[in-house]
């Protein structure tokens, strides 16, 4: 599927950088005039300009990272975030990058609002899309944020626009949304030079997500707003799914989970919004990164797996067969388990060992064992880029990171039904999650089923959203939005079962240092004194070096409560 597509996403990449070219190119030893105005008198002209301006926009979306160790189900090293211990900074680089792109939305927005040109209402409309995007990842992070809706000037007064609320800006998020989708094209209709550009369903499945966020944010606490939310949520997702566009990746059989996030996954019907990369463009070294730093599922994680009867790990009657042996944990498991992390001793190929497999232990080839669990989750197969090096952009590692996929409309479906009446029926989980659970082999959820063994729904619903959307960064605004973060976050750390298991007995775990490093029931502890204020923590601080520059000329840009 790559090859197929290789061209295509070869021509979406490199605009980024055209884009960047031009512009530089552009300007004058003395730079006598603005950047921005510079081709002005040239350019905005045809749909292609605006086009090739949209481009850039691409380029500030997520790339691989570790997000989840800013929560409880992924550990490599201490985390602030997670922790506890995060400190006000002066920049942040998300805020700066983030109104950087809203920027140059706005100019998008601006030069073509007037223009009646189909081609450019697509790409005024897909200025809207990203200026969305950018405004949810703040909203996210800080709350209410300042909404700027123009191209400033230096001297303008909009510099020092306040905070707008919680409810504006989402208000604000939704609406760029909704005049977004009028004039983008679906999935279904795009040319093939255009696979991986914004369409309709990618609003859709964005104001989704940012309606459950808002919407189970203002439920638990207390927010007279939330039902308009979850009621956006359930209306958004279930037109992606009335639409007929997307599914489930499936191409690999009962090992389709596994594979959806390799080069097999990508351009799949599964995908509604990608990072997208391309060998000799621009490539990731992440399974590098991975093996190297580690990106290792915690306790917290692996027990959130049920049994392959559809249990949990501590429900009478499971068949779970404990921690004794370096496998037994893996057996008899939702098949998610060992396609996110490998069983100890399995052989397969990885970075440099790209031919011949080796045997997995924590330790090696991984390199960070410092929970005992292995990332099998976005580890490739393919033989020349697992031994090409560790390159950075220029790594050939060239499958795509999704953004959006189907998988998350369904969850976002599911738990907003629930959240607006308290109960879900049959036919609404028959409608979304029993879907992924089809995909990965594992029985339905049902409500008798709920009832007989004595389960709650809504932790049922929530165990599968984090199961099917692990390592994937969804944890922390997660267990925030639910208000979660205050009970599950300062818990300790903690991996594998050494004492009274085989593990005991293998280094480096049988080392003195380890064995000592236990809780009360022999399980590792990674890292304990963890801590979350919830009188603070729900939110991030506003960089410092913004509110002083606000204060510095006669105004006020409030920072969050607490920082």
């Amino acid at each position: 599927m790559k090859l197929k597509y290789i061209n295509h996403r070869k021509l979406l990449i490199a605009g980024v950088f055209i884009l960047a070219a031009l512009l530089n190119g552009c300007k004058k030893d003395l730079n006598l005039v603005s950047e921005d105005s510079i081709t002005d008198a040239t350019f905005w002209k045809t749909g292609a300009d605006f086009k090739l301006a949209a481009n850039n926009l691409y380029n500030g979306l997520d790339r691989f990272g570790f997000e989840d160790t800013e929560s409880d189900i992924a550990f490599n090293f201490p985390n602030s975030v997670s922790n506890g211990n995060l400190q006000p900074a002066e920049s942040v680089v998300l805020w700066t990058d983030s109104y950087g792109y809203i920027r140059s939305s706005n100019n998008i927005i601006e030069k073509g609002s007037a223009s009646t040109d189909a081609e450019i209402k697509r790409y005024v409309a897909e200025a809207k899309f990203f200026r969305a995007w950018y405004y949810w990842k703040l909203l996210r992070l800080y709350g209410g944020v300042p909404l700027i809706t123009k191209v400033l000037a230096t001297d303008d007064p909009a510099l020092f626009t306040p905070r707008s609320s919680r409810t504006e800006t989402v208000d604000f998020i939704l609406k760029d949304l909704q005049e977004a989708k009028a004039n983008l094209p679906m999935q279904s209709a795009l040319a093939s030079v255009d696979v991986g550009r914004i369409t309709q369903g990618a609003t859709l499945a964005l104001t989704a997500r940012v309606a459950l966020f808002e919407g189970t944010w203002g439920k638990f606490r207390a927010d007279g707003n939330a039902t308009k939310y979850i009621d956006a949520a359930i209306a958004a997702s279930r037109e992606i799914m009335n639409s007929g566009t997307y599914g489930l990746y499936t191409g690999k059989g009962a090992q389709s989970y596994r594979y959806l996030f390799l080069e097999d996954g990508d351009d799949s019907r599964e995908s509604i919004l990608d990072r997208r990369y391309a060998r000799n463009i621009l490539g990731h070294d992440i399974p590098y990164q991975y093996d190297g730093n580690g990106y290792n599922p915690t306790r917290k994680m692996v027990d959130l797996y049920l049994d392959k009867n559809g249990l949990p790990i501590t429900a009478p009657g499971t068949v779970f067969k404990g921690y004794g042996t370096f496998v037994s944990e893996f057996q008899d498991r939702d098949p998610r388990m060992t396609m996110t992390m490998i069983i100890p001793g399995t052989l397969t190929n990885r970075v440099f060992f790209p031919v011949t497999k080796i045997a997995n232990w924590p330790d090696k080839p991984q390199r960070n064992f410092n929970t005992g669990y292995i990332l099998y989750k976005y580890m490739s197969e393919d033989p020349v880029a697992n031994n090409s090096g560790q390159n950075g952009d220029a790594s050939i590692f060239d499958f795509d990171r999704h953004l959006i996929r189907y998988a998350e409309v369904l969850l976002i479906y599911a738990e907003a039904v629930f959240e607006k009446a308290g109960a879900i029926s049959d036919g609404d989980l028959d409608l979304s999650i029993n879907k992924l659970r089809d995909r990965a082999g594992m029985p339905h959820l049902t409500n008798t089923f709920v009832a007989t063994n004595n389960l709650n729904m809504r932790n049922e619903i929530r165990r599968e959203r984090t199961v099917e959307l692990t390592l994937e960064g969804f944890r922390y605004d997660d267990l925030r939005r639910w208000k979660t973060a205050e009970t599950e976050l300062p818990q300790d750390i903690k991996g594998i079962k050494i004492t009274g298991s085989d593990w005991a007995g293998k280094a480096p775990y049988s080392d003195p240092s380890y064995l000592s490093k236990v809780d009360a029931n022999g399980f590792l502890v990674a890292e304990k004194s963890r801590k979350f204020d919830p009188n603070k923590d729900y939110l991030q601080p506003l960089p410092t070096k913004e509110v002083a520059f606000y204060q510095a000329n006669g105004h006020k840009l409030e920072q969050n409560p607490g920082w």
